[in-house]
């Protein structure tokens, strides 16, 4: 028996929904907040199929709340634990604040931040190892680029977004010594038109491709460089299937294969306060996608001897 929910948070424009099975299949319940809609193509999504899929596969309760404002993010945490979730997943560094100041007021609930920086006593987070992310694309886009200048787009300076724009640089670099990389923050994870604004931006200082890393704003991003028929990097997903003559890459960080494997290790009560990183040791979380036909035809063969280096530490990205 599946259920569909829909419950409105007093003075808040969050929504909730799930799916429920039957109470003897599993009591074990866990529960998403997203910062974006379940329907952005991108981080949003990618977490909320990611819950979902596990959830289908372990036959467990989940619930989901999108499009939650920061302010309101420590109310919707806390909703959860009060109903007696046992695992709540912050999706987004943005939560950390709010899930450590919820979790410490339900010591009994398992609480898990994606791309957070700091565990704690209940207290998990998942992430990526997003400099070698970077670095692979950056080389691809260096050895793309025709104009040598690229262009990276950030929401929020938090640090794995730093962290990617920067390996993004110095892959590029590699590829392109004499190259250079422009960066922009739009402040604004969702607004397409922002996202687009920044691309048109970067594009006009010499960018021809364009490496977009927010939520939905990255579509605002991926139509500027294509109306200016110029280069993207792709992001959670193989975006190239959207954007056939705009995408020469993508860093894929399947939220499927992560949150699906803590979500099992939550479940069997093995779930442990610390930091889980995903790496290109990791193909079912994080691999690269299919390469444009933009790209030479040397790139493919230099980056597969790449991969290996960058999750070894044999590339150093300090």
């Amino acid at each position: 028996m599946i259920k569909s929910l829909r419950n409105g948070l007093i003075g808040t424009a969050l929504v909730f929904g799930g799916l429920i099975t039957p109470a003897s299949a599993d009591d074990f319940k866990v529960a998403i907040v997203l910062p974006g809609v379940i329907t952005d193509n991108s981080f949003n999504q990618s977490g909320y199929e990611g819950v979902k899929e596990a959830a289908d596969t372990l036959g467990i309760e989940f619930a989901y709340s999108e499009k939650t404002a920061q302010p309101d993010q420590p109310q919707a945490l806390a909703d959860y634990a009060r109903r007696g979730y046992n695992l709540v997943i912050g999706h987004g560094g943005e939560f950390q604040d709010a899930v450590d100041r919820v979790a410490s007021r339900f010591p009994d609930t398992k609480f898990l931040v994606v791309n957070g920086v700091e565990a704690g006593k209940n207290v998990s987070v998942v992430s990526y190892d997003f400099p070698s992310m970077g670095y692979a694309m950056g080389y691809v886009a260096g050895k793309t680029s025709q104009t040598g200048k690229a262009g990276y787009i950030g929401a929020q300076k938090l640090k794995f977004y730093v962290e990617l724009g920067e390996g993004f640089e110095k892959g590029f670099k590699a590829a392109r010594p004499d190259g250079a990389v422009m960066t922009a923050w739009t402040n604004d994870w969702d607004d397409v038109a922002k996202g687009k604004e920044a691309a048109l931006n970067l594009i006009g200082q010499g960018a021809d491709v364009i490496f977009p890393s927010m939520d939905n704003a990255v579509v605002g991003s991926l139509q500027g460089a294509k109306e200016k028929d110029k280069m993207a990097i792709g992001i959670y997903y193989d975006a190239i299937k959207d954007w056939p003559d705009t995408v020469i890459q993508s860093a894929v960080f399947d939220m499927r294969g992560a949150l699906g494997e803590v979500i099992r290790l939550a479940r069997s009560g093995k779930l442990e306060p610390k930091p889980y990183i995903f790496s290109f040791d990791h193909k079912n979380a994080t691999r690269i996608g299919t390469y444009g036909p933009k790209v030479p035809a040397s790139v493919p063969a230099e980056v597969d001897a790449l991969l290996p280096k960058l999750a070894s530490g044999e590339i150093s990205l300090k």
